[in-house]
């Protein structure tokens, strides 16, 4: 992040993050990075909320003041501003209370680990290491075929003839039991059915 906000400033290019997950991402354990220091390398981010527990919603910061010029008007040009839009930040004020913000973040990535550690007890590779809330285990096509009928997830890509890497996503509200579940039919102690 740091050496791709150096290049962005020393070519004139505005640097924008896609915050969806991000507290997932802070919260990583592989993450060197805090919310303050983010937001120092980049000229405008966004806070998720809707993937970390809020109703709907993501919270904008513009961080270079050369982008706040006139926001607020091209925001409503475009009909992109809510006449109560004040009571969609009343949920933000609340995450960041106590660190809920991150303590949901957090907990994600503690089931994605447990699932991801499930998985590799059960025999099964990814197909890039699990780090976050997101896990890309590769199974085999005829189990992804019998998983699909309990769970519903995303194929991500074929890996050879017969197996694919699929896409699973833990949230702030994943239950354990929900994790376990999951093993257990990779495990062949549940049923699939």
């Amino acid at each position: 992040m740091r050496e791709l906000s150096a290049f962005c400033r020393q070519h004139d290019l505005y640097l924008y993050l896609d915050g969806a997950r991000i507290a997932s991402a802070l919260t990583a354990g592989c993450n060197d990075l805090t919310l303050a220091e983010l937001a120092s390398l980049v000229d405008a981010f966004y806070i998720g909320g809707t993937k970390n527990g809020a109703l709907l919603g993501e919270a904008i910061v513009i961080v270079n003041d050369d982008l706040k010029q006139d926001f607020r008007f091209y925001l409503k040009q475009k009909g992109a501003l809510l006449a109560k839009g004040r009571i969609l930040g009343i949920q933000f004020q609340e995450l960041f209370k106590d660190d809920l913000f991150f303590e949901l973040g957090k907990h994600a990535n503690s089931m994605a680990a447990l699932l991801a550690n499930g998985i590799r007890k059960a025999g099964f590779s990814f197909l890039s290491a699990p780090v976050s809330n997101q896990v890309f285990p590769v199974f085999p096509d005829s189990l992804i075929r019998k998983l699909s009928k309990k769970y519903g997830f995303h194929i991500w890509r074929k890996t050879d003839a017969d197996h694919s890497a699929v896409r699973l996503v833990c949230s702030w509200a994943t239950p354990e039991r929900a994790v376990s579940s999951f093993v257990a039919c990779l495990e062949g102690s549940l049923p699939l059915t």
